[in-house]
């Protein structure tokens, strides 16, 4: 790096870090004035239960490019305001951090001194959210208060992960932005060669969308390739592991047909179905799942129709070779 240069380089960085962290603390006060006012209009029975859910449908109309706004999410900005509007010192913290860790803190800490806990050091640390959810899951704060362990890190003057942490989609979704959820490079490239190869596989599949949301309670998780198969009348999602196979890989590929079933899936398309794709250094698998409730008749169409395995399996395996080459 030339280190004439250097400076400039600082200041453009933490001019978009501003803006980001600005906007982010804008997208909060909305989010909390909209949380506020559904909940008033509830608590004075201005408004009953449904009324939400065409709220949802009216903005989707009136302002098609603006998401976040589902009736999902305007439940959980009721929620949010609930959950702090008699903790006033919280409020600025909650302003700090995203959104999307704010749901994580309201859905998984179980009392306000926990999540006052996390709210401060997700601010202090810049968490993203699979740190924060690893932290929750390694119960931090249950041994912090067991150690009596003060665990107040000094805040580095230069986060690598600054970013990382205000790289929230509804952050952008507010701006009319694109952001790529992908880890990496490489899994970001495996995505888009397998997709392409979807593609190539016939004209029965459409592409839908690449780390594809859903919604479930207060998470938000992304499908890693989502299609939808024409002579199937059904939405295919494909997850690709770089690791190899485990069995809970399955359980999560069905957790996210459910939600695909319950709030994607018209009325009149078939259930939904999942691929599983893992590689390791030593082989490739390739699992189908499908809904326990479908009828023999229907799986027996789906094998028929879909991509055979061992196709499927050979294809990961070039996509891995042709990766390690590049390296």
């Amino acid at each position: 790096m030339d280190e004439r240069f250097t400076s400039i380089i600082y200041l453009i960085k933490d001019a978009r870090t501003n803006a980001i962290k600005a906007v982010n603390a804008e997208l909060i006060n909305l989010y909390w004035n909209v949380g506020e006012y559904i909940h008033k209009q509830i608590e004075t029975n201005q408004w009953g239960t449904s009324i939400v859910e065409e709220l949802a449908k009216y903005i989707a109309k009136q302002e098609p490019d603006l998401r976040g706004f589902s009736d999902k999410n305007l439940w959980r900005m009721k929620q949010f305001y609930e959950t702090y509007i008699n903790f006033p010192k919280l409020s600025p913290l909650v302003r700090e951090i995203s959104w999307t860790n704010n749901l994580v803190i309201i859905a998984r800490a179980k009392s306000q001194e926990e999540r006052e806990f996390y709210l401060n050091i997700c601010k202090q640390e810049k968490y993203s959210k699979r740190e924060l959810e690893r932290q929750i899951s390694a119960s931090l704060f249950e041994r912090t208060m067991l150690d009596k362990v003060n665990v107040s890190p000094v805040v580095r003057e230069k986060h690598p992960g600054l970013m990382d942490s205000f790289k929230d989609s509804y952050v952008f979704d507010f701006l009319n932005l694109n952001l790529n959820h992908n880890e990496g490079e490489l899994q970001k490239g495996l995505l888009k060669q397998m997709k392409s190869f979807i593609l190539e596989l016939g004209k029965d599949f459409i592409f839908i969308g690449e780390e594809y949301k859903v919604e479930v309670g207060n998470s938000d998780f992304y499908i890693d390739l989502l299609f939808y198969h024409r002579g199937l009348q059904c939405l295919v999602a494909f997850e690709l592991k770089a690791t190899k196979f485990k069995p809970e890989h399955l359980g999560q590929l069905n957790f996210y047909l459910e939600a695909l079933d319950r709030d994607v899936k018209k009325e009149n398309e078939n259930p939904s179905i999942g691929v599983l794709l893992c590689k390791d250094k030593d082989n490739e698998v390739v699992e189908y799942a499908m809904s326990r409730n479908m009828s023999p008749t229907l799986v027996s169409e789906y094998k028929t129709q879909l991509p055979d395995k061992k196709i499927l399996q050979k294809r990961l395996h070039e996509l891995f070779v042709m990766n390690e080459n590049m390296d």
